[in-house]
């Protein structure tokens, strides 16, 4: 089910412009730089990230129809910022597990009650090769 798509748009045009001067440093929380896939406009998303294997993984709490998520999946990766660090991934993958174990206690009680089963994961890139770790 995801959030209704007029509260992705409330939040892209109004709270998004507020909360990505923040999202970098907090936990749980990272800026997502992605490329359009038409415009080739870079975008920034504010996003629920959390460490996961070997690498990261980033909650669907607007659905994968969402803009940031057929661009990454179209590019084949993107980048974030989370606790004032940049970090560029690849290889996204949309995973299902209505367990939702991979999310913290907390987030995985919200993700239940709007009924999320979804989350993108994604691989770090390494820094000297340029391919994922």
């Amino acid at each position: 089910m995801a959030i209704p798509r007029g509260m992705a748009r409330f939040n892209r045009r109004i709270l998004n412009r507020i909360t990505r001067h923040i999202v970098g440093w907090l936990p749980g929380f990272a800026l997502l730089f992605h490329t359009g896939r038409r415009s080739g406009k870079t975008y920034r998303t504010p996003v629920n990230v959390f460490r996961g294997g070997d690498g990261y993984r980033i909650a669907f709490t607007y659905g994968a129809e969402s803009d940031w998520v057929r661009n990454v999946m179209a590019a084949g990766g993107c980048e974030i910022e989370t606790r004032r660090k940049r970090i560029a991934l690849t290889h996204p993958r949309i995973v299902r597990d209505p367990s939702r174990r991979w999310a913290p206690p907390v987030v995985r009680q919200i993700l239940g009650a709007i009924r999320t089963v979804e989350y993108m994961q994604l691989a770090v890139v390494d820094p000297v090769t340029k391919r994922s770790s």
